[in-house]
């Protein structure tokens, strides 16, 4: 079996991070624990990844990015922000767009295995915990946004979807609104299913019941929105407001309603995510969550420049943003006086 430098670490009661020093024979360690971890190693018969030891001594100055949906205004503000802390730290950036595709997610790692790159920061990414954890395990740095994996040398920068989800489903219920759809995006991103689990506690808490139908599927698109909310209506169920988990999906549900004479927020109350800036000009001027993606992007290549120029982890390796709710004209109308004649 491969002995990793995290079961060193568990056995020497150290850091990772303390093990990578001792190997690498840089920073802080003291005597006494330096002593105590080689002795672990050659115990346990720790081999140090070659190449992780050449990604250290050879910088590239280089960062990769990769995204789901460049053309998402969600990962276009986070790239901005992760763009204008590498520059100020003399950093290059690379952006990887997979196209919401799994297999380029992993083909992109190219980059960080041959030394391309540094570092690379994944924005909800696709692949499994388990997965990424194997790349930092060999002791590749990798920071995260928008998942907080359980890993010791892995930075994550997040907000909480299931706390802002169950805010907006709080605000519909408080203008009169008892049936409440939810639009969902990717199957597999985490922001969908975290997004759904507020949407059911929000109704579970309201004492309101859960009806599947009132769930579908739009995969983070205007075009899936548009699909999505036929499909709702189609159903023929009971519908007065529809959640959706981004700005995209909600302007696909405006263009239906447009089409099919449904008003908002008259007959229609839309709620989205993201306060992509087109929502602010378009009538009626969308209600939606703006996350602080620029920051997430900023704090993000702070945790990763930290790690490179360190060895160090920091004190906060997860940190959690707050997002805010901004009720604009398609939500703000209460139901009572909703002419639905």
């Amino acid at each position: 079996m491969e002995i990793k430098i995290m079961d060193v670490a568990a056995r020497a009661g150290v850091s990772s991070a303390t093990v990578s020093r001792v190997v690498n024979n840089k920073g802080n360690v003291t005597p006494r624990t330096r002593e105590r971890v080689l002795k672990v190693i050659r115990e346990m018969g720790y081999q140090p990844n070659a190449a992780a030891k050449s990604l250290r001594s050879q910088k590239t100055k280089a960062i990769g990015v990769i995204v789901q949906e460049i053309n998402h205004s969600y990962y276009a503000e986070i790239v901005k922000g992760i763009q204008r802390e590498a520059y100020a730290n003399k950093y290059n950036v690379f952006i990887c767009d997979t196209e919401n595709n799994r297999d380029k997610e992993r083909e992109f790692f190219n980059l960080l295995m041959n030394r391309t790159v540094d570092a690379m920061i994944l924005v909800t990414p696709l692949m499994a915990d388990e997965e990424i954890c194997r790349f930092a395990e060999k002791n590749y740095c990798i920071g995260i946004i928008g998942r907080n994996i359980q890993h010791d040398q892995i930075p994550c920068v997040l907000t909480d979807n299931v706390k802002f989800s169950k805010e907006v489903v709080d605000h519909l219920v408080s203008q009169g609104h008892r049936e409440i759809a939810f639009l969902s995006g990717f199957a597999d991103a985490v922001d969908s299913y975290e997004r759904l689990e507020g949407y059911l506690k929000a109704l579970r808490e309201h004492q309101l019941p859960f009806d599947p139908g009132r769930v579908e599927n739009g995969n983070f698109s205007e075009k899936g929105g548009y699909e999505a909310v036929k499909r709702l209506f189609e159903k023929g169920v009971g519908v007065t407001a529809i959640y959706a988990a981004n700005d995209e999906m909600a302007l696909g549900i405006y263009r239906y309603c447009e089409e099919h004479g449904i008003k908002i927020p008259e007959q229609l109350a839309v709620v989205g995510v993201d306060n992509n800036r087109i929502g602010r000009y378009i009538t009626p001027k969308l209600s939606t969550v703006r996350q602080p993606t620029v920051n997430m992007g900023i704090s993000i290549m702070q945790k990763l420049i930290h790690r490179l120029e360190t060895g160090e982890i920091g004190k906060e390796r997860v940190l959690t943003l707050e997002s805010q709710l901004i009720v604009r004209d398609s939500s703000n109308y209460p139901i009572q006086q909703q002419n639905r004649s």
